[in-house]
């Protein structure tokens, strides 16, 4: 998901988030929601004397659970995009900023690259270092992020013309 906030004539913010189905009190409707079937399941062989149904159970939800929480902890990924006139500043996180970069905007150009596959890569360059962004997007969101930062770009660089 990209979503763009103007501050004002020259400060914008682009924040990034993979799309996500289950959010909020769905996930765990969901969850409780298989936990109630499978464990009603085991529950009633166990008491037809298929004992060991309940311990194989317990780790199916268990492992389920795991693969759930990895899935919804990749899907917290956040990435903020701050763009004005004299600075490009991106910070990566979870709950907070965990990676944070930023450099001057003369100093910084903004890449796009194909990979083999032919999916786009894009990256903000300066002093030979590429800081990727929005890699978890779809190709729709990555064409967006691109046709939308280059706009930005083109607005600023418009603004700055007209104060010279």
């Amino acid at each position: 998901m990209v979503a763009v906030d103007r501050l004002d004539d020259s400060n914008y913010v682009i924040s990034l988030s993979p799309n996500s189905s289950l959010v909020g009190i769905y996930r765990i409707i969901f969850l409780a929601s298989i936990t109630f079937v499978c464990g009603g399941i085991a529950t009633i062989f166990y008491f037809f004397g298929a004992a060991l149904i309940l311990p194989f159970a317990g780790l199916e939800l268990t492992l389920l659970f795991i693969a759930f929480y990895l899935s919804f902890r990749w899907s917290s990924k956040k990435e903020q995009i701050y763009i004005s006139q004299d600075i490009v500043r991106i910070e990566k996180g979870i709950k907070k900023a965990e990676y944070s970069w930023e450099e001057f905007r003369t100093f910084t150009s903004f890449q796009v690259k194909r990979n083999k596959d032919k999916s786009l890569r894009l990256s903000f360059r300066s002093k030979g270092e590429d800081v990727y962004v929005g890699d978890f997007l779809n190709e729709d969101d990555k064409n967006l992020l691109r046709d939308t930062i280059s706009e930005i770009i083109e607005d600023l660089n418009s603004l700055s013309n007209l104060s010279n």
